[in-house]
């Protein structure tokens, strides 16, 4: 009886570790009032940092491209279309909180909207630019692309 009881204390108090855990992850510093997405400020980078980590991406991309005299003008078209955007300014969480739900989520899918057709023109200028690459140099954009911001990401 004695073990019955002691497998049992222990079977709880490892299913109460594993959600106090649970609620842990979800509830961690991430987590904001807008999807746990932080700004430009929380995360210790302003805009112009961001600009000048992306400028010097793609200057260090442009070197390791080593393009030709003919692919010098679909590089810089390729760049004028890929700068990023300025963030959007995120809307007053209260006066979002005011509005009925089906208005919350059309305002939601604009911003979504708008989000989808920045991607699709990058998305358009990468192609364009990719046709006038060789194949070596493909395979350097190919790598470098690879290792993009999304894969660099760490979160603890």
């Amino acid at each position: 009886m004695t073990t019955f009881r002691q497998r049992l204390l222990i079977a709880v108090m490892a299913a109460g570790l594993g959600a106090a855990s649970v609620a842990t992850y979800a509830a961690g510093p991430d987590c904001g009032p807008m999807g746990g997405h932080a700004s430009f400020g929380e995360r210790g980078r302003s805009p112009e940092q961001m600009a000048a980590h992306f400028e010097k991406r793609q200057s260090e991309l442009h070197d390791k491209l080593k393009l030709n005299a003919n692919q010098e003008s679909a590089w810089k078209a390729y760049m004028a279309r890929i700068k990023p955007v300025e963030p959007q300014k995120r809307p007053d969480r209260a006066e979002i909180d005011k509005l009925p739900a089906p208005e919350r989520m059309e305002r939601m899918y604009g911003f979504m909207q708008e989000r989808e057709k920045h991607m699709a023109d990058r998305i358009a200028a990468t192609k364009e630019f990719y046709a006038v690459l060789t194949p070596e140099q493909k395979k350097v954009f190919d790598d470098e692309f690879r290792q993009g911001p999304g894969h660099r990401r760490h979160r603890g």
